[in-house]
């Protein structure tokens, strides 16, 4: 026997117990692979953390209430949201509201999903695209650990306009760089499917097409500006024809969709302060760990707000970084000048989009308009210190070592040197990420929706409403009428009752309790008759002066009064009625009248009956003491 085993296993043969299981060969047999997988689950776990820290915001809120009153049809798919056209993206929020409400983690792990899919992509193009080596995780690092997009990965509406174009970007690129290799249309058709995949989820997607031509133009010819473009338009204007004619129907059906006026720039010098808060406070910390210090903005994710001398630091590091590869490397230059042009592109197209209207301010420090460029940048920072594929290996003496630099030790120090700044970028990235998470937790929509669902639980049975604005801190007034209580609680587990006309209604705080109604506004003067006020009897209008004008707005109306019968009244401000209904003594009632006047007109409809006022006002709702 002990012959027979070792002939069964001669010496240096590994029995099929020491052999490695399908893991381990499959780690062994490309370990960059391995790690850069890695490294995209660690990226993709700790960001789906940091969004259960967080919930719901403003458009959500909005998204939410119209998915719940709207069939799942071409209009509602077809229309625009804030100026994009989404029906991807409107087809996913419909089925995900539907299903899951306000529930946290469906949501969590459609964007996981997507994340992972997205960083897939992402290494699969860098392999193809550049030199091999373990170089190809500093641009895949950059682009799954950049705190400039920690939005697209914690918010949802904003992961289901950003995420699809980000995977439809990566998937085009790959493709157009293996259609520019080979020449095979079935490539170009790759190409067109992910164009209309992006678009399908966001308008911005139509800047794939100026991208594809950059990067054709920049990485895979050579020459001067003029023969690069002229070589680039006749080898591959077959691809150049398919996406003109792809972009020019996408934008002729596009501006047949009703959609707002855009908000234009009104000075020059708001341009100039965007392109510096784009470029100087976002971009350049971003790509090497930054913000480092986020502002605060309500629910919604916070901005950029770099520190003065990290921001100059990093330009500093940035700019030593771009000289160092181009003097290195040549085509390098090419590199950057791609990632200049696509961002000019984004700068240009928010430029002419977003600087007039409320929030033109604050364009240039939101992190997820840079989202995309963030990808373009890991890409164009690969090709930049890697190399390309395509790229003669001759070029990369074109900076002859300096003579200090041949001095033994030298290369420590330079190892030594690069060690430290990775580790900075490092720290700071893991510092930006943490500081987004503590101020993503604060969320006054959730504490709000769970005091109320908390107080409905226990309210008395009849309880109903008024239907009135919730706090702007949880939806902003410029959404109205999206920004009502009606709206908001739509997907909630309970819903409250709301009513137009009610004796003792109530309403939330700004909490989330309830409180009996109190209304504050402009009051009725003193009536003429006496122990009455104001007589008002049956068949007869009878007018009642306030004690201040109001302009047309949608009011709350308290009526107190004692009725010497059952009837019905007609009341008036300016050209609004309401039909309300009375009652036989002293009474109260609360109605909702949009209207504008400075006198209000009663008119008892059954003859007979005669109803004293010495109480009306007319304003706004507020909760009770």
């Amino acid at each position: 026997m002990p012959e027979a085993e070792a002939e069964t296993h001669p010496e240096g043969v590994a029995s099929d117990g020491d052999r490695p299981g399908p893991i381990g060969r499959w780690l062994r047999a490309d370990r960059v692979r391995a790690v850069a997988v890695a490294l995209i689950v660690v990226s993709v776990a700790w960001r789906a953390g940091l969004a259960t820290r967080g919930w719901f915001s403003q458009d959500e809120f909005v998204i939410a209430a119209q998915v719940l009153d709207t069939r799942l049809d071409a209009d509602y798919l077809l229309r625009t949201f804030n100026n994009h056209l989404m029906p991807g993206g409107l087809l996913v929020a419909w089925a995900m509201v539907r299903a899951a409400g306000f529930v946290t983690w469906p949501w969590v792990l459609l964007l996981a999903v997507g994340q992972a899919a997205t960083g897939i992509a992402v290494y699969r193009l860098l392999r193809d695209l550049l030199r091999p080596g373990w170089g190809l995780l500093i641009p895949l690092c950059l682009f799954v650990f950049s705190p400039l997009t920690l939005e697209v990965s914690s918010l949802w509406l904003v992961g289901l306009l950003v995420l699809p174009m980000q995977l439809a970007l990566v998937m085009a690129v790959t493709a157009q760089v293996r259609y520019v290799r080979t020449g095979r249309l079935r490539h170009l058709v790759t190409v067109a499917f992910w164009l209309v995949f992006g678009l399908l989820f966001d308008t911005k997607s139509l800047l794939i097409v100026p991208l594809l031509f950059l990067l054709t133009v920049f990485l895979f010819t050579s020459g001067r500006a003029w023969r690069s473009l002229v070589t680039a338009i006749r080898r591959h204007w077959p691809a150049w024809l398919m996406l003109g004619v792809l972009s020019g129907a996408y934008l002729a059906f596009y501006l047949t969709r009703p959609a707002r006026e855009l908000d234009e720039p009104t000075s020059g010098g708001q341009v100039l302060t965007f392109l510096g808060d784009l470029v100087g406070k976002t971009m350049a910390p971003g790509l090497l760990g930054g913000p480092w210090r986020w502002t605060y903005a309500g629910d919604g994710p916070p901005l950029v707000d770099p520190y003065d001398i990290a921001k100059w630091l990093s330009w500093a590091l940035l700019a030593t970084l771009v000289v160092i590869t181009v003097r290195r490397r040549p085509s390098a230059g090419r590199a950057w000048l791609l990632l200049a042009s696509y961002l000019g592109l984004v700068a240009a197209l928010f430029g002419v989009t977003r600087l007039g209207g409320p929030l033109g301010p604050v364009v240039g420090i939101v992190p997820r308009y840079v989202a995309d460029v963030v990808l373009v940048a890991a890409i164009c920072v690969g090709a930049a210190l890697l190399g390309t594929k395509d790229t003669d290996e001759d070029e990369v003496s074109a900076w002859p070592v300096p003579t200090v630099l041949r001095e033994p030790g030298a290369f420590a120090v330079g190892l030594v040197s690069i060690i430290v700044v990775l580790a900075t970028i490092g720290v700071g990235t893991l510092w930006s990420t943490a500081r987004f998470g503590d101020n993503w937790s604060t969320k006054y929509g959730r504490d709000y929706l769970a005091t109320a669902q908390a107080e409905l639980a226990v309210a008395p049975p009849g309880t109903v409403f008024l239907d009135t604005a919730v706090p702007d801190r949880v939806v902003a007034g410029y959404f109205w009428p999206d920004n009502l209580q009606s709206h908001f609680f739509r997907p909630a587990e309970r819903r409250p009752t709301f009513v137009t006309e009610a004796a003792r209604p109530s309403m939330f705080d700004d909490f989330g309790r309830i409180h009996p109604v109190v209304v504050q506004g402009q009051k009725i003067v003193p009536g003429p008759v006496p122990d009455c006020g104001h007589l008002a009897e049956g068949g007869r209008p009878t007018r009642i002066p306030l004690d201040g004008h109001l302009v047309e707005w949608p009011y709350v109306v308290h009526f107190g009064y004692l009725s010497s019968g059952d009837s019905t009244a007609l009341f008036r401000l300016g050209d609004a009625t309401r039909e309300i209904t009375l009652r036989r003594g002293l009474n109260d009632v609360f109605f909702l009248l949009e209207g504008a006047g400075d006198a209000v007109e009663v008119t008892v409809s059954t003859p007979g009956v005669g109803v004293c006022t010495q109480l009306i006002t007319v304003g706004r709702a507020v909760p009770a003491p």
